[in-house]
């Protein structure tokens, strides 16, 4: 007989069989457990929250969707700042977060200096908080009366947001550099290439694709946190909400532009677990390999 015959021929055994009806009805059971968990646990959630004593008032401060409809292309027109600062920061943060990356990692002498400032630089903004940040340079910056700099609180805002998340996106880099193995860079080097070469084409590249999940974590928070720019008077989507609160001092319009944050993040959440996941994968099927 063939090796085709023989293939059109097997039959799954009695045994496999049953295990595979078992494993059917397990997961039949276990899907209807969590669904009728999830109707009790949020269905008791939506009875306490439709009955308490408040929840007229409640409904009417901050979900009066009615209001919500009508102020809706403000708030979308204030959102496009936050994506126009997202897309400028997040280019930003990427290319001088990977330059302070490769200094640290750098172990030539003439770069000391630079990486002893690196490390002063990251440790120190990663331990104030951002609003701070956004503050003193928002601010501050105006205050000095510095010929030929900038007073726009865009710009600066923009800047403080830079500042930010260049020292967290750069030990994120540099923990992916680190993770790629002494050996990849003697092999390297064994072939012939260059420092530089070596760096480009063998080191980054594995240091990058490990890194890829975090960086994507960052890059939602930083959607997020363009919100806060909004304290310098910058009209963007929080600032658009909060127009528009204090002219009918009604909460909607927070409710409304928190919904067009979460439109954004959620979906780069889920890509970014989904990615998360396939490295997982592959990182164990080269280990089981």
């Amino acid at each position: 007989m063939s090796a085709p015959d023989m293939a059109d021929a097997w039959r799954p055994s009695e045994e496999e069989l049953a295990r595979r009806q078992q494993r059917r009805a397990r997961n039949r059971k276990n899907a209807a457990i969590a669904s009728i968990s999830s109707i009790l646990v949020l269905g008791t959630l939506i009875v306490i929250l439709v009955t308490s004593p408040g929840w007229i008032s409640l409904r009417d401060t901050f979900f009066k969707w009615a209001y919500g409809v009508e102020i809706l292309p403000k708030v979308l027109l204030g959102f496009g700042t936050n994506v126009t600062l997202t897309l400028i920061a997040g280019t930003s943060v990427a290319i001088l977060g990977l330059g302070l990356a490769l200094i640290r990692t750098s172990r030539s002498p003439a770069l000391t200096p630079f990486r002893f400032l690196a490390t002063v630089y990251v440790d120190v903004f990663r331990g104030i908080p951002m609003l701070l940040v956004i503050l003193l340079v928002g601010f501050g910056i105006p205050a000095l009366q510095i010929p030929g700099v900038t007073n726009s609180v865009l710009i600066l805002g923009t800047i403080a947001v830079i500042i930010t998340y260049t020292a967290y996106v750069t030990e994120v880099i540099r923990s992916g550099i680190l993770t790629v193995h002494p050996s990849q860079r003697a092999a390297a080097r064994s072939l012939g290439l260059s420092h530089f070469q070596t760096l480009r084409h063998v080191v980054l590249p594995q240091a990058l694709k490990r890194v890829t999940p975090p960086l994507l974590n960052d890059l939602v928070a930083l959607i997020k946190d363009t919100g806060l720019i909004s304290i310098l008077g910058v009209t963007d989507a929080v600032r658009a909400a909060q127009i528009q609160t204090a002219k009918s001092f009604n909460y909607t319009p927070y409710v409304v532009a928190a919904l067009i944050f979460l439109a954004v993040t959620i979906p780069l959440t889920r890509y970014t677990d989904r990615a998360l996941r396939r490295s997982m994968e592959a990182q164990n099927a080269q280990g089981s390999a």
